[in-house]
């Protein structure tokens, strides 16, 4: 009895991300970016003063379920991600993002 777009229960997420470990230097943002895509999502990507990276992704719950996994284990080839975090998770009724862009 939702919106129609609801009604195969592939809603849409909008989900914050910061990744901790060896995750600068690495070519880290630039593979998220291409996993993101390949997945069909959108949001973005940024190094932090602190030397973490983080981000914002948006899309269907189970590919961004996908690349959520994918920041928790697998990250670039040469990065060591020591943890993920993830937060501010909400249901969204449209994407907030064009694409999925690797900010300064």
């Amino acid at each position: 009895a939702g919106g129609a777009a609801m009604a195969d229960g592939e809603g849409l997420v909008s989900v914050d991300y910061e990744v901790s470990g060896k995750v600068q230097g690495v070519f880290f943002r630039k593979y998220t970016q291409g996993e993101a895509k390949r997945l069909g999502l959108v949001g973005w990507v940024q190094n932090t003063s602190h030397g973490t990276v983080q981000g914002q992704i948006q899309g269907p719950t189970a590919r961004v379920r996908e690349l959520q996994e994918w920041l928790r284990k697998i990250g670039s080839p040469q990065s060591r991600i020591s943890r993920a975090e993830f937060s501010n998770e909400k249901k969204i009724t449209a994407l907030e993002h064009k694409d999925f862009q690797i900010l300064k």
